[in-house]
């Protein structure tokens, strides 16, 4: 085999080399950007990736993720986790208990986002999404968490007592997301009263749905959470 032909054969050889860790590298890329559910933070935490927590509604139960509403129809609580799962975040989240006291939850809450800072996921990478009741604990958590870089998305939030905004201080880069027709409305009240928000945008839809467009994963809703998840 003369020189020429050993040397052709090598740069082949080479390319193909390349060639093929490309294609590992892509596939490799495409498989961090694939979503996921869980029930709780990863016993192995990848610190690339981007969390997001959804708390649902309080009509939603342990043993019932499919509830129905007289009025406003079935509560699509795994459609609305698949549709996060698709843009590639890792969704924890849990069919809670029915419960009164939403503290201790909001405590777990924000304990699971502390395991994951401590595990050295950047705060902007980590968004905690509450609807109904899960904005209160949303909100909660963030009173707890005292972070100004973390990430919150309120839907259908302020509708509590006044009682429930002495409970709160928020912090964070917050999202405000009500409807027109809903009993729910502006945050306003609670963005005058904190002391740690960073950034703060609100956004009104209308759907005339009321209450009943947070039930399924409308993309008046999920596109603006979504957005703000990754900006």
């Amino acid at each position: 085999m003369t020189l020429s032909i050993k040397m052709l054969i090598a740069f082949v050889l080479l390319n193909l080399s390349c060639m093929s860790q490309s294609v590992a590298q892509r596939n490799s890329d495409n498989a961090g950007t694939q979503g996921i559910i869980l029930s709780d933070v990863p016993q192995t935490v990848d610190t690339k990736a981007r969390y997001l927590f959804y708390l649902h509604g309080y009509i939603v139960e342990a043993g019932n993720t499919r509830p129905i509403n007289p009025r406003f129809g079935v509560y699509e609580y795994e459609k609305i986790l698949e549709t996060f799962k698709q843009g590639g975040f890792v969704v924890i989240s849990e069919a809670r208990k029915k419960d009164p006291e939403i503290e201790p939850y909001a405590a777990k809450v924000a304990g699971q986002v502390r395991q994951l800072l401590k595990a050295g996921v950047p705060p902007e990478h980590i968004t905690i999404v509450g609807a109904s009741q899960g904005s209160w604990i949303a909100m909660l958590a963030s009173t707890y968490l005292e972070n100004r870089n973390l990430n919150f998305v309120f839907i259908a939030a302020c509708s509590a007592d006044e009682g429930f905004l002495k409970m709160v201080n928020l912090h964070g880069n917050v999202l405000s997301i009500y409807e027109r027709s809903d009993l729910a409305q502006s945050c306003q009240n609670y963005r005058t009263d904190a002391t740690g928000i960073s950034e703060w945008k609100e956004v009104e839809v209308n759907t005339g749905l009321k209450h009943g467009f947070l039930y399924r994963p409308m993309k008046e809703w999920v596109e603006p959470t979504i957005a703000w998840a990754k900006r």
